[in-house]
């Protein structure tokens, strides 16, 4: 049937009607009263979902933009920093800081696993020098579907008293509950595409004090990434330059809806569909590609086992015109993804998780059992598991 694509993929994610009409209106100035009125609300909400008293900044880019200027806004070139990396996007970091000729220092991690937090904390006790400027890396590995803890490497980079930590959040703000003022996180990036439930097009730095302070001082290039100049146009409910405007009044309800469900609600309903997607998973014969404690909330990889993956996504694409994502690099083939981010309730994790059955029977996979998935789904929506 045309026109039923179900995205389960990591971002873009499904869009809600309620946005998308707030999207369909006419566009208005974006130096025009109301549309200061509509900025002003926007700023408050994603202050709230940031857990922060500081403005978070907007831009008119991707997630990778977000993190490029976050990068750029603080350090000098020469400065010796840390990037951790354990995919893809952690890999694609590292490509950034080369790019502007940053000294960097790769801790790196088998794709699939965590961070080895105590790896970071030796490197930083043993800079006795206090020489190292950051610590970057990836909250929630997209490629992989791992999560690294945060928290204890945040408890690291703080205790070497120096050093700044730039998050990469783009699949985990909105999924993850992250407190940045409570846990003094100096720069976190995220995307418009993941969390946020609505297209492609905005990315969103938050920027704490000590952040603020090596702004003063870092001397990399930057004109439309300089986060000053957005700091003193959000502070006047404005932009520096040209905002999407129709994409800004998507973000500004879909922000209302966010708020109405509850920063705690949120969480747990990605809690909830983390760990029916990968009770199912297993039910059905098939192995989670991240160990259970390092589990995503944004999306889920998964191995294919004696069925080729691709396969697995063409049939189910097209049979029943549903999207999961694909491995990346060296799991092209290996690994399928099930995205479980932003507009994404019970209901569908059950129609993706039916309709995988469905394709591995099909496929005559060897562990695949028809109700198998559905009935371990359940059991978690239930409170039985």
């Amino acid at each position: 049937m045309d026109g039923k694509q179900m995205l389960m993929i990591p971002g873009p994610t499904p869009v809600p009607e309620r946005v998308l009409l707030a999207m369909a209106q006419h566009p208005i100035g974006h130096r025009t009263s109301e549309y200061s009125k509509i900025q002003a609300e926007v700023t408050e909400n994603l202050n709230w979902l940031h857990q922060t008293q500081h403005n978070v900044q907007m831009l008119v880019s991707s997630g990778t933009g977000a993190m490029e200027a976050g990068i750029i806004n603080v350090l000098s070139a020469g400065d010796r920093v840390v990037c951790c990396s354990n995919g893809k996007f952690g890999d694609r970091w590292v490509k950034v800081c080369q790019a502007y000729g940053l000294n960097v220092e790769i801790v790196t991690a088998e794709w699939g696993k965590p961070l080895d937090t105590e790896q970071i904390r030796e490197k930083l006790e043993s800079d006795s020098e206090k020489t190292i400027k950051a610590v970057i890396l990836t909250h929630s590995e997209t490629s992989t579907g791992a999560l690294n803890d945060l928290e204890t490497i945040n408890k690291h980079v703080k205790a070497h008293g120096e050093a700044l930590i730039i998050v990469d959040a783009v699949t985990s703000l909105g999924a993850y509950n992250i407190p940045i003022d409570d846990w003094g996180l100096d720069i976190v990036a995220s995307g418009s595409q993941k969390g946020y439930m609505i297209p492609p097009g905005l990315g969103f730095v938050a920027v704490g004090p000590k952040a603020w302070e090596a702004y003063k001082t870092a001397t990399l290039p930057r004109f439309y990434l300089d986060l000053g100049k957005y700091r003193k146009a959000t502070a006047d409910n404005s932009s520096p330059f040209t905002p999407p405007v129709n994409l800004v009044f998507g973000l500004c309800e879909a922000l209302r809806m966010m708020k109405a469900e509850g920063l705690e609600s949120i969480f747990a309903r990605h809690q909830r569909l983390t760990t029916a997607t990968r009770a199912a998973v297993k039910a059905l014969g098939l192995q989670p590609f991240a160990p259970d404690e390092a589990a995503s909330t944004a999306v889920t990889a998964v191995l294919g086992g004696d069925a080729d993956a691709e396969k697995i996504r063409s049939l189910l694409k097209k049979r029943f015109d549903i999207a999961l994502a694909g491995g990346q690099d060296h799991l092209k083939g290996q690994i399928f993804r099930i995205g479980h981010l932003g507009f994404v309730g019970d209901r569908d994790i059950l129609a993706a998780i039916g309709a995988l059955e469905a394709v591995l029977v099909e496929l005559g996979s060897a562990g695949a059992a028809t109700g198998a998935g559905i009935t371990a789904a359940a059991k978690v929506f239930a409170g039985q598991a």
